[in-house]
This record gives C-alpha cells, sequence and structure tokens, in this order.
C-alpha cells in the first residue's frame, strides 16, 4: 500500500495559476486606451536606501519593442513579443509561449524622483531603476533674544 501525501494548497495553488494564464490568453487586461494585452510579465519590486528596483521577465522582447514611461505618479511598462514564423514541416507539437502585446502599470510613492528614471533589459530582463527623492532634513531654528 503506497501513503500519497496530500496537499490542498498545491491544488489551489494549481487553480490560482490555469485561472490567470485564462485571464492572460483571452485579452482580458486592459492598458487604458481600449487595447488588450495578450500577456502579463512577471514583475519583482524591491525597495532599497536609495532607490526603487522593477524587475519584469521579458523573454524574447526586442529591446526596441518596450515602452517605458512616467506620467501623474504611474508607471506603465508596455511592449510586444512578435510570434515566430512557423511551418508545417517543424512538426511543432505544442506551443505555451504567449505572444503579442503586454501592459503593466504601477503607482510610484511620492518619494520616487520621476526624474532619474532609468531602464535597461539584458538576457530577457527589463530592469527599471527609480531613484528615490532626497530626505528633507527637519532642521533647528534658533530663537533669539530681541
Amino acid at each position: 500500500m503506497n501513503l500519497t501525501r496530500f496537499e490542498p494548497w498545491t491544488f489551489v495553488d494549481l487553480l490560482h495559476r490555469d485561472l490567470d494564464r485564462l485571464v492572460e490568453r483571452r485579452g482580458l487586461a486592459d492598458d487604458g486606451d481600449g487595447t488588450l494585452t495578450d500577456w502579463v510579465p512577471a514583475v519583482d519590486i524591491l525597495e532599497e536606501k536609495d532607490r526603487f528596483l522593477l524587475r519584469a521577465d521579458v523573454p524574447g522582447v526586442n529591446v526596441d519593442d518596450i515602452d517605458v514611461s512616467m506620467d501623474n505618479g504611474v508607471l506603465s511598462v508596455s511592449g510586444e513579443r512578435r510570434a515566430e514564423t512557423r511551418t508545417d514541416e517543424a512538426g511543432v507539437q505544442r506551443i505555451e509561449r504567449a505572444t503579442g502585446r503586454f501592459f503593466r502599470r504601477f503607482t510610484l510613492p511620492d518619494t520616487a524622483n520621476a526624474d532619474g528614471i532609468t531602464a535597461k533589459c539584458s538576457n530577457g530582463i527589463l530592469e527599471v531603476s527609480i531613484p528615490k527623492l532626497p530626505e528633507i532634513q527637519a532642521r533647528r531654528i534658533t530663537v533669539e533674544a530681541a
């Protein structure tokens, strides 16, 4: 008799991922101007001492097809992964990699310096560096006797 370990959260996690894929494939994410997206890249956001760092997985996306913009405290990252040309000779059995447009939007805190934002893409990872504004230090004001 074999004992099998039951982990209910594994099932819930799989269901969650399947629902996310369904939403992504149906293009239900809206980029704000009425254009629907085809897929959504995974993003990590880190806060460091002097900056915020956003890392997005965009493998197979040409750097020229990526747009990073900032408007009214909202950072927008969009782009497009172009489909490869396929022939019937290749014997394709299964295609899982999403192609088409993507779009992500992030509201930045008041401490972000919009003028110093930089972006670079290397090995399929888009890295957006958002510097923080210098903190305004409280100063002590001396009171003089009149």
